[in-house]
């Protein structure tokens, strides 16, 4: 049997120390088991971190095999964390539709640029329940007064709504006149903490 394993070898070009070759690496199991457990207790960690805290611990092992035994081996990787919109979305669930015309309202910025490297800021005002665009108001520069001058001509021209929603974080609509005016028409902000 012997002779017929050389004679293979032989016709295969291989080393014979490459036939019997006995592997010289240590168990690495008590490694796998801690990088699990830094990974249990710290989810947030990513492979760079975790190799961190093994070298502290005394751990002789390269940066490239524990990111190797992290998602290779035992196959663990960082979880997603939520984004901030669905947090926000689920804070808003309470607001009702729109049942008719000038029910509901929605206003907002659109960002553009032109060729020259000018920016352009677009107010939009859309009533939800027909899709209807009342207002669509470009340019250059915007101020709350701005905004109220827009607003004050599209409520002459097709009446007040009963409710306004608006995105909390512009400053367009930060502004005590805007605020008036709404309260003048008898209009309900969906967003009241956004007017000072």
């Amino acid at each position: 049997m012997r002779d017929i394993d050389q004679a293979g070898l032989q016709a295969l070009t291989f080393d014979t120390s490459t036939y019997h070759y006995k592997s010289r690496r240590t168990g690495q199991a008590a490694l796998e088991r801690r990088i699990r457990e830094i990974c249990e207790t710290r989810v947030r960690y990513g492979y760079r971190r975790v190799h961190v805290l093994l070298r502290r611990e005394g751990w002789i092992v390269n940066m490239k095999k524990t990111r190797r035994i992290i998602y290779n081996q035992l196959g663990l990787q960082l979880r997603n964390k939520h984004p901030k919109r669905r947090v926000k979305a689920k804070l808003r669930e309470d607001r009702q539709e729109a049942v008719g015309p000038n029910d509901v309202w929605a206003m907002d910025f659109v960002h553009d640029q032109l060729a020259t490297g000018k920016k352009l800021r677009i107010l939009t005002i859309i009533d939800t329940h027909s899709r209807y665009c009342p207002a669509t108001d470009p340019r250059f520069t915007y101020s709350g007064e701005d905004v109220v001058q827009t607003l004050e001509r599209v409520c002459g021209q097709i009446g007040y709504p009963k409710t306004i929603r608006v995105d909390n974080g512009l400053t367009g609509w930060r502004s005590p006149a805007a605020g008036r005016i709404w309260r003048r028409g008898g209009a309900v902000m969906d967003r009241p903490e956004t007017f000072i």
